[in-house]
């Protein structure tokens, strides 16, 4: 079967390198969502990331005017969601001054980008203080348009929404992707558009129900799929396995039971766990056991794979080219039931550095877990995207991407 006759990935975009910015005014879609208490950034990775893309507009001789949206003001102006918050990190990150305008449209935003130097970055107000950003009002676009000459796409994180400023504005002005954005679509489409085979993509997380699109579409595109987390509790039930007091969706035994057959007509191997590590309670440090996978004690819970199922895990990824990574396969949050995900992303982390493995992750869960086995900048690509991460997974159209005409 051709597992890529379903949906077939393409990368035909602009990048900076194809446009022209000299002397321009670049209307830069970028992504300032970061965590703040009492006034200051607690994590500014997000911020760093966008760096190189404002570094190479500078060079272009172009003068960067940051669009960003910043938590939901549901367009009303909101104080206390100012992007005016982040100015400080930004500036740190950038190591230059930020002028910052007090509206993303209208007086103060035109008076801000006439008086932006060369050399100069300006931070425009959050996009969704106006109803016209989320409801991708026409309007509210060509307001944003007027205020420069070119767009670029360096926001993949919120190219999911067909807001805006990430899509309707994409459509009015010569558009190209941003660095951030060039690199999360490369690293993508190497990971399933055009991958080196064999593909294992490894899939865990809580609930089957949040990631049926995400499985279908995988089963379809790669060779081998690993399940764990809560939601391999429900495929162990589907099969007629006892799972205690495990969290599963008993409802959706069926549906796992036709993605495994689905698998099966495509080619895929699936890894269900071989062995449990069981407990009666989720707390860290709670008395546990490892028992076979379809044996769990029925007053405890399934709450990470055994060490025989990473093992296994583990051989997959040593037999393949390209790895795909969404969701712990416990709840690797508690000790020790972080056990399982924290060997395996050490292993894949290992491959990589060898070259033997191109292995790309995301969603939050899965960065944290990275995080926190000390390997998320050993892998060959680690997505901060979210829900855009896992969209593009489920082979879905993202309108920010397509609107650059990828």
């Amino acid at each position: 079967m051709d597992r890529m006759a379903a949906g077939e990935m393409r990368m035909g975009f602009r990048t900076l390198d194809d446009i022209d910015l000299a002397g321009k005014v670049a209307l830069v879609r970028v992504d300032l969502n970061v965590p703040v208490e009492d006034g200051r950034v607690t994590d500014s990775t997000r911020i760093a990331r966008i760096v190189p893309t404002v570094e190479a507009i500078l060079q272009k001789g172009g003068r960067p005017v940051l669009l960003a949206h910043f938590d939901r003001p549901k367009g009303k102006v909101v104080p206390e969601m100012s992007l005016r918050v982040v100015l400080p990190a930004l500036e740190a990150a950038l190591g230059r001054p930020v002028a910052f305008a007090e509206d993303c449209i209208g007086l103060p935003a035109k008076r801000a980008v006439a008086e932006l130097a060369e050399g100069g970055v300006l931070l425009l107000e959050n996009t969704r203080f106006h109803a016209g950003e989320e409801a991708n009002d026409p309007a509210f676009a060509a307001a944003l348009a007027a205020l420069g000459e070119v767009y670029v796409n360096d926001a993949f994180s919120a190219a999911h929404r067909a807001h805006a400023s990430t899509e309707g504005l994409a459509r009015l002005l010569p558009a190209c992707a941003g660095r951030l954005m060039e690199a999360e679509l490369r690293a993508l489409d190497a990971a399933l558009g055009n991958p080196a085979r064999p593909v294992v993509a490894v899939v865990g997380g809580a609930k089957v129900s949040t990631k049926l699109d995400l499985l279908g579409n995988l089963v379809a595109r790669v060779d081998h799929l690993v399940i764990g987390g809560g939601m391999a509790n429900t495929f162990l039930f589907a099969q007629g396995f006892e799972v205690g007091r495990s969290l599963a969706e008993r409802d959706l035994a069926g549906t796992a039971r036709g993605i495994l057959e689905s698998a099966a007509a495509a080619g895929c191997s699936v890894l269900l766990p071989q062995d449990a590590v069981v407990a009666r309670e989720l707390k860290a440090g709670a008395p546990c056991e490892t028992v076979p996978a379809t044996a769990c004690p029925p007053d405890a819970m399934i709450l990470d794979v055994g060490p025989a199922t990473v093992a296994a895990a583990a051989k997959v990824l040593e037999g393949a080219r390209t790895l795909v990574w969404n969701g712990p396969l416990g709840a690797f949050e508690t000790p020790p039931f972080d056990a399982a995900t924290l060997a395996l992303a050490r292993r894949a982390a290992d491959l990589t550095a060898a070259g033997r493995l191109l292995s790309v992750a995301g969603g939050g869960d899965t960065v944290a877990a990275l995080n926190a086995a000390g390997v998320a900048d050993r892998f060959s690509y680690v997505s901060t995207a979210g829900g855009a991460f896992l969209e593009w997974m489920e082979g879905k159209v993202l309108p920010g991407v397509a609107a650059l005409g990828g």
